[in-house]
């Protein structure tokens, strides 16, 4: 016979080898219970939620663990706040407890993270139950997997394919699994950092003064913020918005740190800060970037108007994307970033006839005067010509960009037929720090879209606005800022409704010009940007 004393020492030890501590408390306290008296309580649970098979999960979330925080010399023990129901107690404490989770350094699977499959770019879901919570990526296939629960789908993974090493996608906690204790090595910091790149505020000042090429695990070169983008379906007018707007240094320098917007709820405006953030990464794992999770959000957002499979108009988006961005931004004041940043004011002239009683004839004209803001201009091209030359060849005609830009300069009359027949006259009344222009290119009528190839001669710097425009006097302390400088253009290249877009880029560190389409980034000259047919521009105003 042996003693009670032998019976608990063999039933810790058969525990400790399933990775399960027992608390000493625990066990008194399930001697003292009794079977008729009444269990306690669970703390506040959801209805209808498993909480035990979901995961054993951490609810107060920390910052991961470094290698120098270990206290308890070389292995600690972390004690972790978390709901569980054990099939050993029947649910007897389904609330809240406390359970001591093992912190090591050293892990003799480590040597099988492999850094090569790891793609942090997709939606957070577990691969097999498509949730969205506690979910663990296996640093061994790179595939991700809801919690880590004795019923969970990482820990049956861990006990199949026998990968023992995940990261928690919220916490960035790495566990081995299916022996349950956290691992906290420095070595994992380069994964942590691909997850969810940081930025301070000197790495953020200093960015644009880099130089410095950065190598990916495969061995690629790439330039940080020179990043291609991948063109999941049709959905290069995304990219070209994109690559446009991370040229604009203050909205760029908003998003790269994500304390500027911590208070907000917007899922588009986080992950557009996320997308900053991999685009400017100098240690990513690879050369690109998807912008997946953020075309989910823009789908969502936009309730399918502009989404992955269908070409949209990148002016559209655009504008959609700044409207959309600052409303989820702005402040008491109705102000944010994007209209720091864009925001400029035209003074607008309408002139209509105003009908006599019976709807036929014109009593007089009726002219009104107001104030209204806006985020980009749109610049009317002259129609192509309709007949071949001599030569039987098309030509295409060539306008200067200040003939359109005369649109604004409070004289120069646009005929309106929507919402109703006017005559307009605009003038700036307040230049924005980066000016949006677009060429409206495309007319629709109820058959076809047409496209019209004019070309737009435009200086590539110094775009003075105070030679075509008449603009308003500063006030005594200020100095009229009217120069230019341009840092995107996005151009279209085949025919209308169809064909795709490519954008030029100014890379500020060397004053290089880049093209850029999906994937590809290639060098070119400023010359080269001037030859194109271009269709949207940001200017920068120098300063």
């Amino acid at each position: 016979m042996s003693s009670k004393r032998e019976h608990e020492d063999n039933a810790s030890r058969d525990a400790e080898g399933e990775g399960v501590l027992l608390d000493p408390k625990r066990q008194r306290l399930n001697e003292q219970v009794s079977p008729d008296s009444s269990p306690p309580q669970p703390a506040s649970l959801l209805p209808g939620f498993n909480y035990g098979d979901e995961d054993e999960e951490d609810n107060q979330r920390r910052a991961p663990v470094n290698g120098n925080e270990l206290q308890a010399g070389q292995n600690g023990v972390q004690v972790e706040e978390e709901e569980e129901d054990d099939d050993d107690e029947q649910g007897l404490y389904q609330g809240q407890r406390s359970r001591e989770i093992e912190v090591r350094r050293d892990c003799p699977y480590l040597d099988a993270v492999n850094r090569q499959v790891l793609d942090f770019d997709f939606e957070k879901f577990c691969s097999l139950s498509l949730s969205n919570l506690n979910v663990y990526a296996c640093l061994v296939c790179g595939k991700y997997y809801q919690g880590r629960g004795r019923k969970s789908h990482a820990y049956t993974h861990s006990l199949e394919a026998g990968h023992h090493v995940y990261i928690n996608l919220q916490t960035e906690r790495v566990y081995c699994l299916p022996d349950g204790y956290e691992i906290s090595d420095p070595s994992l910091d380069d994964i942590r950092h691909v997850l969810n790149p940081r930025f301070t505020e000197e790495q953020v000042e200093q960015i644009d003064r880099n130089k410095q090429w950065s190598r990916a695990l495969d061995g690629s070169d790439y330039l940080p913020g020179m990043v291609g983008l991948n063109n999941i379906k049709e959905t290069d007018f995304v990219n070209v918005t994109i690559q446009s707007l991370m040229r604009v240094t203050p909205l760029r320098n908003f998003f790269l740190i994500p304390n500027n917007y911590q208070h907000c709820k917007s899922p588009l405006v986080h992950r557009f800060g996320e997308l900053t953030r991999k685009i400017w990464h100098a240690r990513n794992f690879k050369g690109q970037v998807s912008p997946h999770e953020f075309l989910q959000a823009v789908m969502k957002a936009s309730k399918k108007r502009f989404r992955i499979g269908a070409q949209s108009d990148p002016v559209e988006f655009m504008s959609w994307m700044l409207n959309t961005l600052h409303a989820d931004l702005k402040t008491k004041k109705n102000t944010s970033i994007i209209y720091e940043c864009f925001q400029g004011e035209l003074e607008v002239v309408k002139e209509t006839h105003q009908n006599t009683d019976g709807g036929t004839e014109y009593k007089g004209l009726v002219t009104e005067t107001y104030r209204m803001p806006f985020l980009m201009l749109g610049l009317d091209l002259p129609p192509p010509p309709l007949f071949k030359d001599v030569m039987e060849k098309n030509i295409i005609p060539q306008v200067p960009l200040f003939n359109i830009l005369k649109k604004f300069d409070g004289e120069t009359v646009t005929e309106v037929v929507r919402p109703r027949i006017a005559r307009m006259r605009y003038r700036v009344t307040r230049l924005p720090r980066y000016l949006i222009l677009h060429m409206q290119r495309f007319t629709k009528n109820n058959f076809f879209v047409e496209k019209n190839p004019t070309l737009v001669n435009f200086p590539v710097k110094n775009l003075e606005l105070r030679d075509y425009i008449p603009l308003p006097t500063p006030n005594e302390n200020e100095r009229l800022r009217s120069k230019y400088d341009l840092i995107g253009n996005i151009v279209h290249d085949g025919k209308p409704g169809e064909g795709s877009y490519r954008v030029f880029v100014q890379r500020k560190s060397e004053e290089l010009w880049y093209e850029m389409q999906d994937l590809h980034v290639s060098e070119t000259l400023p010359q080269m940007v001037a030859l194109s047919e271009a269709y949207m521009q940001i200017y920068e105003q120098q300063q």
